[in-house]
């Protein structure tokens, strides 16, 4: 939903940057580069009132080019920019049109690698949950079951090499709450 409404609020921008120009002078375009949450994609969105041809070329810290295209007759395009295998740093997107050149700067740079932690009760099984932790976590899971009092009822620590899923019954009849945490400092809390 993010994305959608940085797409939304880019186009208008662009929009309204290229209603701004009066009738007599030359249409620019408007550029707008949004990064893709936790990936190595980047949305490149570009809109200008009149259609021509549309070159766009990514230089790299060097400004050696990487990466070149030449579109014929748009006025207006979204294109993702993957920058999967390429390294970290500074990169230098340039459209050039009719109207002349646009310049934007990207700064790729790792994303951070979190796992997917997860708890759920068990539909229709009381006071049965259920624990699944993702591949990307970490090598080492901590898990913390607290009461509705808030005391520790249960605590452990566990090595997962791969995908991860543990069932938890717990016999007395309440509210508890989870907190399952990794080495690399996510933490999941969850209440129940």
């Amino acid at each position: 939903m993010k994305t959608k409404s940085l797409y939304l609020a880019a186009l208008i921008v662009i929009s309204a940057a290229v209603a701004a120009v009066g009738k007599d002078e030359p249409r620019s375009a408007g550029v707008a580069i949004v990064p893709v949450k936790g990936s190595e994609v980047f949305k490149l969105i570009y809109k200008s009132e009149t259609a021509s041809k549309v070159k766009l070329s990514i230089y790299d810290a060097s400004a050696k080019v990487i990466f070149s295209e030449t579109l014929s007759n748009v006025d207006g395009f979204i294109r993702p920019l993957n920058f999967s295998g390429l390294p970290f740093g500074e990169y230098t997107v340039e459209i050039a049109d009719a109207a002349g050149k646009k310049i934007e700067k990207i700064s790729f740079q790792p994303a951070k690698t979190t796992g997917a932690i997860h708890v759920s009760k068990l539909a229709n099984e009381e006071g049965k949950f259920l624990l699944a932790v993702s591949k990307g976590a970490s090598s080492q899971i901590n898990v913390k079951i607290y009461d509705e009092a808030n005391n520790l009822v249960h605590s452990e620590t566990r090595e997962v090499a791969a995908d991860f899923a543990q069932l938890y019954t717990i016999k007395t009849v309440g509210s508890y709450t989870f907190e399952v945490s990794d080495n690399a400092g996510n933490t999941k809390t969850v209440r129940f």
